[in-house]
């Protein structure tokens, strides 16, 4: 159960979401998309195409050379000091190629589509085919979404306790904007919601399913509405895995020149351990993401030298306070030291 924090206007984690499905309908998964906001068969319309192993390649050496381009330039204004130090690695990922690459500006071809079972789950419909029904402590919306994840994991043979003939396949299961108000939820809009524990009794019992069944779930929520943090703290021990994404937009770090080539920060609360009763922590805290031509990369964020001698004493101030903000991994503290030697 992978719970992802949206950002502030939900952009860049609706493409996550997507990320999410899109891998699922190339490796051939089995697809349930839960929305209340926006109908299932448009999200899939605008899944991200995959890129081929020699497209990605072309495509990776087009963003290279924009970003050589770009470090050459600043090269030119960097002390001759700032080159005697040891260069980072980016990507926070290892030099083996895990999963596929899709290019965002394009869209997925109908043909992909055609070898993987859909199934949709949008509220406004659900709403009026059906009567309203109110069971487990839930509001009518959680409840029905119980009922139909465990429909499809029971009749398409999604349930691990029971053999199976033919051969075994994954259900990818994502749900958009759980909690908000379209849900019938009220925890994004009071302080003392009417239904406190709807929303983890919901969460208890679709992990339940997800545990005895072939299924991943991700679930985006829009945590910044969610005044009560009691309702945060369950729920995230309610997940495996906890992912916070901060976008820039209309923030104070958008016009900030520590965050000048990123467009936001990744906050990885929570990553699944094995043999376990708690998750783990991460110790990675100074991740960032931004959004290029046609690629969505995570890396690590690395400070800036100082390259202008007439940036005021007040901003210089500004920029050492966002950096004390940032964790021990960032800058030259990830090389190992404490101290930068000229």
């Amino acid at each position: 159960l992978v719970f992802t924090e949206e950002d502030t206007y939900g952009l860049y984690s609706n493409l996550l979401f997507k990320y999410f499905l899109a891998e699922g309908v190339v490796c051939g998964h089995d697809l349930f998309v839960a929305s209340a906001k926006e109908h299932p068969d448009n999200i899939l319309k605008e899944l991200p195409a995959p890129l081929l192993d020699d497209t990605y390649r072309n495509e990776l050496r087009e963003e290279t050379t924009a970003v050589k381009t770009e470090e050459f330039q600043d090269t030119m204004k960097i002390a001759w000091r700032y080159q005697n130090l040891p260069k980072m690695e980016a990507s926070p990922t290892t030099s083996t190629k895990f999963g596929h690459y899709y290019d965002i500006s394009k869209r997925m071809s109908p043909e992909l589509f055609q070898s993987i079972k859909r199934h949709s789950f949008y509220l406004p419909e659900e709403l009026s085919s059906q009567p309203e029904m109110k069971t487990w402590s839930m509001n009518s919306a959680y409840t029905r979404l119980l009922q139909s994840i465990q429909r499809i994991i029971y009749q398409e043979g999604f349930d691990g306790s029971d053999p199976q003939k033919k051969q075994k396949n994954i259900l990818r299961i994502g749900i958009q904007s759980l909690g908000s108000m379209l849900w019938g939820d009220d925890i994004c809009s009071s302080d003392t919601p009417e239904d406190v524990h709807s929303l983890t009794k919901f969460l208890y019992v679709l992990r339940g399913l997800l545990r005895k069944s072939l299924s991943a779930c991700i679930i985006t929520v829009p945590a910044h509405l969610i005044q009560n943090k009691a309702i945060m703290e369950r729920v995230t021990n309610l997940s495996d895995t906890v992912v916070g994404l901060e976008s820039f937009i209309g923030s104070e770090r958008e016009t900030n020149p520590l965050y000048k080539d990123y467009h936001g920060l990744v906050h990885v609360h929570q990553i699944p351990r094995l043999n376990s009763l708690i998750c783990d922590v991460s110790d990675t805290k100074d991740l960032a993401f931004r959004l290029k031509r046609k690629l969505f990369t995570i890396e690590r964020l690395h400070l800036p030298p100082d390259l202008s001698d007439t940036v005021s004493r007040a901003s210089k101030q500004d920029l050492a306070e966002s950096a004390k903000l940032l964790s021990s991994g960032c800058g030259a503290m990830a090389i190992g030291k404490k101290h930068l030697d000229f």
